[in-house]
């Protein structure tokens, strides 16, 4: 049976002609995540202070931290788990802070170092280099890492340039570059930095003879400036337009930003409302751009007498994130890797039974109680791919509950990256 039709070819390749600035936009600026693995938090310390032992040491404070707090499982019921669960995520966390303690190392040459003249800068900015060069060839160093060196505003541009310079050209006469460097500006106010970024880094790649855009970089958002510009727009949503491919993350600067609009210093916070609202925008800017984005840090340390309150105020405001897209943050303290590594193992494990449940009757088309989507089912074999990686979930588990291997929910969860059958 034949269905006639009204619009003629000449219409469709009409409407094909008017859309084909919409078909290459989307197709350069909107690539979606690369499917590769995201960081759960970010470590930072002073640039001077690592060293190839440095991730190790920190496991192994964090373990002997909590376990003189009564342990992992205590830790687990302190952060709200019942005893099932709490069982169940304290020996990952265990096997964590032994095996991999920290996911990404920042050496920061910023507000964690101050500024101690150039001479000393530029002997440690080579000796970064040189560390985490000899961390990387030993094993020792994280999947992810990298510095953060001092922002693009005048009285502290040519020094930020500097360290990076050596810094990576450091890493670059020590052999190749890392699989997971990451480098990180911070402080940005305009769109301009960014663009100057981007110049200063693709220079280091034409001149050390680096394949185009292997220098990527991270944008602090910690100025409200960059949330809305002096002309009403959101210059933080034109970022990933203006060096296409370039940016990796967004990370929130909780207190920098916080201080900038004025809030008192005992209601700086990761879950104050002006951090919600720039880090909504965030996400907006971002979405369909492959762009990881980070949430903050929190500055109330597990040491001492308050350690509990502190470890289930850190516990809390991780679950938080997490529950609101924002897989990774920001730990400042050894102390803080349990309840990091606890809250997110939780989170997980809590919710895997359901997803694959969900994913499961999605993929055998089987009827239940909620009816998904397709971009659901990505947003499902998402979230159990992010719970494997970071060791919250074995593959054999995740497996039999779903009924799927790790290459078929990264089908699912990105299905550009799929190969087409015919």
């Amino acid at each position: 049976m034949s269905h006639v039709t009204s619009l003629s070819p000449e219409d469709l390749a009409r409407i094909d002609a008017s859309l084909q600035a919409t078909d290459q936009l989307l197709d350069r600026n909107y690539p979606g995540d690369d499917g590769s693995r995201q960081p759960v938090h970010t470590v930072y310390v002073p640039a001077d202070r690592f060293t190839t032992s440095f991730a190790a040491d920190w496991g192994a404070q964090g373990l002997e931290a909590i376990n003189n707090a009564g342990g992992l499982e205590r830790l687990g019921i302190l952060l709200g788990q019942d005893d099932e669960l709490a069982a169940a995520v304290a020996p990952r966390v265990a096997a964590k802070l032994s095996s991999e303690p920290i996911e990404d190392l920042r050496l920061d040459f910023e507000d964690g170092y101050g500024n101690r003249g150039d001479e000393a800068e530029d002997a440690d900015a080579v000796r970064a280099g040189k560390a985490v060069a000899a961390a990387v060839a030993a094993g020792t160093a994280p999947p992810f890492i990298g510095i953060r060196f001092k922002c693009f505003e005048a009285p502290t541009r040519a020094r930020g340039v500097r360290t990076l310079d050596l810094f990576v050209s450091t890493l670059v006469h020590s052999g190749e570059l890392p699989d997971g460097l990451v480098l990180t500006l911070p402080k940005v106010t305009t769109v301009d930095q960014v663009k100057a970024m981007d110049f200063a880094v693709g220079r280091l790649e034409k001149i050390h003879g680096l394949p185009a855009g292997r220098l990527r970089f991270e944008v602090q958002v910690e100025t409200p400036q960059l949330i809305l510009g002096p002309d009403g727009t959101s210059p933080v949503a034109q970022l990933p337009h203006v060096v296409p491919g370039r940016i990796s993350a967004l990370h929130y600067g909780t207190y920098d930003y916080s201080a900038s609009l004025g809030i008192s210093a005992e209601y700086q916070s990761m879950e104050h409302p002006v951090a919600d609202f720039a880090k909504e925008v965030m996400q907006l800017a971002v979405a369909g751009t492959g762009i990881r984005l980070s949430d903050g840090s929190t500055n109330v340390m597990p040491v001492g007498e308050g350690a509990d309150a502190a470890w289930a105020l850190h516990g809390r405001l991780v679950r938080r994130s997490l529950e609101r897209g924002y897989y990774q943050g920001w730990d400042l303290n050894p102390a803080q890797l349990p309840s990091r590594f606890s809250a997110t193992y939780a989170f997980y494990r809590q919710g895997l039974p359901a997803a694959a449940l969900r994913l499961r009757n999605y993929v055998e088309q089987t009827p239940g109680a909620v009816m998904d989507e397709p971009a659901t089912a990505r947003a499902l074999a998402n979230f159990i791919l992010r719970g494997l990686a970071c060791g919250a979930a074995g593959a054999d588990e995740v497996q039999a509950q779903t009924g799927l291997d790790r290459t078929q929910l990264t089908a699912l969860a990105h299905p550009r990256l799929a190969p087409i059958s015919h």
